[in-house]
């Protein structure tokens, strides 16, 4: 019996010093893999954190070499004195009214228009929709002329309208699609059973279609709403005045005043811990607005690639 025993001992510990092993293994394999996450995150998250620490400190620091990584004594004034120096509120309020309405009707408009091609059946509906994607690659500078023109000829010039109206004439070829694809992985069962209860198409599409579609509609808002934050080429074009700026064509036109410098210069003195508070609190919103929608935008790309 003890002999018996003796060589059940001898089997077991080749079989627990290999598990033990084999934890040992993973747990440094996780370290390691965590260590290169957390590496390349701060170097991809370093030009922010530079901008960040910039914006809060004086002027002689912002010179002085080997720059100093962190302030010695924290501005946290800079972002007070930001709004004094420029017409800071009135840009950050156009870019909201801007990201608001515009990415509001671009969603709308573009769930209409998905809804028609996913569940109606009309001639050329397949020609329309691949035409509807192949604008996906027609560059934004080859319309922008003759959209200029257009919008001058109307007297939008300088105006928010040029930027937001047409976001309520289709929505993008993106969004069309996202929510296409979306719509069709819904059953059709659905739309026959609301039809049958003598709901309306519209109707059909609020209150049946729509509140299963809130992943591929959030998707769609976020993408259109920091596209829309974002966006200098269209405001660059269609707005001159300084109190209609947005604020990424305003943060442009403070850098500019002192093009001659290398840097911003108002009343003669250098500003550019102000121009790194203005870039810093232009980038909190879009970090915000990610954050807190990760989910529905996760959600909705991962759904609308797998069933489209």
């Amino acid at each position: 019996m003890s002999a018996l025993m003796v060589e059940l001992a001898d089997e077991r510990t080749p079989v627990a010093g290999s598990e033990h092993v084999g934890r040992q293994h993973s747990l440094r394999r996780r370290v390691i893999l965590h260590a290169v996450t957390i590496t390349l995150a701060l170097l991809a998250m370093f030009p922010f954190i530079w901008t960040l620490a910039s914006s809060l400190k004086t002027p002689a620091e912002l010179v002085l070499f080997p720059p100093p990584l962190l302030p010695y004594t924290p501005q946290w004034g800079n972002y007070l004195e930001l709004w004094r120096v420029v017409p800071f509120g009135t840009w950050l309020l156009n870019s909201l009214i801007f990201t608001i309405v515009g990415t509001i009707g671009a969603v709308a408009s573009a769930t209409l228009v998905a809804y028609s091609f996913a569940r109606f059946r009309y001639p050329g509906r397949d020609v329309f929709f691949l035409i509807t994607l192949a604008t996906i690659m027609l560059p934004v500078e080859v319309t922008i002329i003759p959209q200029y023109l257009l919008f001058f000829n109307i007297g939008w010039i300088d105006t928010l309208l040029p930027l937001i109206v047409p976001q309520w004439l289709g929505g993008g070829a993106f969004n069309i699609f996202l929510i296409r694809q979306f719509i069709m992985s819904l059953p059709r069962d659905l739309d026959e059973a609301a039809l049958v209860d003598g709901a309306s198409y519209l109707q059909t599409l609020w209150y049946v279609l729509l509140p299963l579609c809130i992943p591929a509609l959030a998707t769609a808002a976020i993408i259109t709403a920091i596209a829309n934050w974002d966006a200098f080429l269209g405001p660059f074009i269609f707005l001159n005045s300084k109190d209609n700026l947005v604020l990424a064509v305003g943060i442009r036109e403070f850098q500019s005043v002192g093009s001659a410098t290398g840097g911003a210069v108002v009343g003669g003195l250098r500003r550019d811990h102000l121009l790194m508070a203005a870039a810093t609190l232009m980038t909190l919103p879009v970090i915000g607005l990610f954050f807190v929608c990760q989910r529905y935008f996760v959600r909705g790309a991962v759904m609308s690639g797998i069933k489209g």
